[in-house]
């Protein structure tokens, strides 16, 4: 038979409680018969209480900052392929060191569709979530759309302001669609406020002589150029679409469904 475990006392209950420390009081009755059956020093109870706390605050922290990095799906750097991709190896583990993140670098990933840029710009984003930093991913679509929002009320720069408390913010898909002059010169303000201040992952299939293909003026990607790589790590992906590939080796078949 379970033993029945006595429930903590109404005021031990109340205090953890009131401060807030739910793993403690979901785990301390058990404990404590734990505690008393092995004979623990009042340190190794104390210890483990803490270390339950502060894991559980951890995860939910965790799980709080993966709510708000708004990625569209998981990809993470575990599961990335590194013999399949033209990324050394020494590039890949520098960039997953996240040492770039914490001296406010950027990292622009530039290559054809299908060659693990926004795996890695995600799986990026997901380790440093783990790390306990702050971030946000976008399409460059929905970042311009976002601060095209903040035109009508004057609000551009609280806006920005505000996507700025972020640690690294990753952008998608640049170039993917053309900008008219207000959303380059929009996107040219964010790269500029973040300049030194901010980490940012950029993904585009464009070469950066190309930009002029979808920013209106060549004035505008010079310049925006000239802050986002001052300090950056640039990746140049190549070889064939892993998505093509796939559907080659499966002969473009989808598995049945029941």
């Amino acid at each position: 038979m379970t033993a029945i475990i006595p429930p903590l006392p109404a005021d031990l209950n109340d205090g953890l409680k009131r401060l807030k420390m739910a793993a403690m009081r979901q785990l301390a009755p058990e404990l404590l018969i734990t505690a008393k059956t092995q004979r623990w020093n009042p340190e190794e109870f104390l210890r483990t209480l803490i270390e339950a706390e502060i894991a559980s605050r951890d995860a939910s922290n965790i799980r709080t900052r993966m709510r708000q990095a708004s990625f569209p799906v998981t990809k993470t750097l575990d599961e990335f392929d590194i013999a399949a991709s033209s990324i050394p190896p020494a590039t890949f583990d520098y960039l997953a060191s996240l040492e770039w993140i914490r001296a406010a670098e950027n990292v622009c990933l530039i290559g054809p569709a299908g060659t693990g840029k926004s795996h890695t710009l995600i799986g990026l984003g997901i380790a440093a979530v783990e790390h306990g930093h702050r971030v946000r991913y976008f399409t460059a679509a929905e970042l311009v759309e976002t601060l095209y929002r903040g035109l009508a009320d004057n609000s551009v720069g609280k806006l920005i302001d505000s996507l700025l408390r972020n640690d690294l913010v990753l952008v998608d898909e640049l170039g993917f669609a053309p900008l008219d002059d207000t959303g380059a010169q929009l996107l040219f303000r964010f790269v500029a406020a973040s300049y030194e201040r901010r980490s940012l992952g950029i993904a585009s299939h464009w070469p950066f002589e190309s930009w002029g293909r979808f920013l209106p003026e060549h004035t505008t990607a010079v310049s925006m150029l000239d802050r986002l790589l001052h300090h950056c790590h640039t990746v140049v992906t190549n070889g064939d679409s892993y998505r093509m590939r796939q559907a080659r080796t499966t002969g473009g078949t989808r598995p049945k469904t029941s």
